[in-house]
């Protein structure tokens, strides 16, 4: 069965310290998806915390804004239209480094991600 999400429902944007994330399907959503998919939006001259993903690989594409992304410890410039791939379990974070909020598509290949910080 079809699970449909709208982005103008609210019921699933979590409020952070450095901006929001809105879930549009993951397990919570529907137990028998098999991936997260969501926005995220990290507001201008912050970043989120370093952090990993020990059971899935991240897929993020920049909609607008612009981040340097750390990735290991190498460090990515991402500007709209760029994505990367993150492997499973490598530590990562953005840094918004544009005047305007970096949004970005993120796509879990897992139901049930799991975030770990540093």
């Amino acid at each position: 069965m079809a699970t449909i999400s709208n982005v103008h429902d609210e019921k699933h944007i979590l409020d952070m310290d450095w901006g929001k994330i809105q879930w549009l399907i993951g397990k919570e959503i529907d137990p028998d998806c098999e991936m997260t998919f969501g926005m995220v939006y990290i507001d201008a001259g912050t970043s989120n915390p370093r952090h990993r993903h020990p059971n899935c690989e991240e897929l993020i594409f920049v909609l607008s804004g612009e981040c340097d992304h750390s990735l290991g410890e190498e460090s990515y410039h991402l500007k709209p239209g760029m994505m990367i791939r993150i492997p499973r379990d490598v530590p990562h974070q953005a840094i918004v480094t544009s005047w305007e909020p970096c949004r970005m598509l993120i796509i879990y290949s897992s139901p049930d991600r799991q975030t770990i910080g540093e």
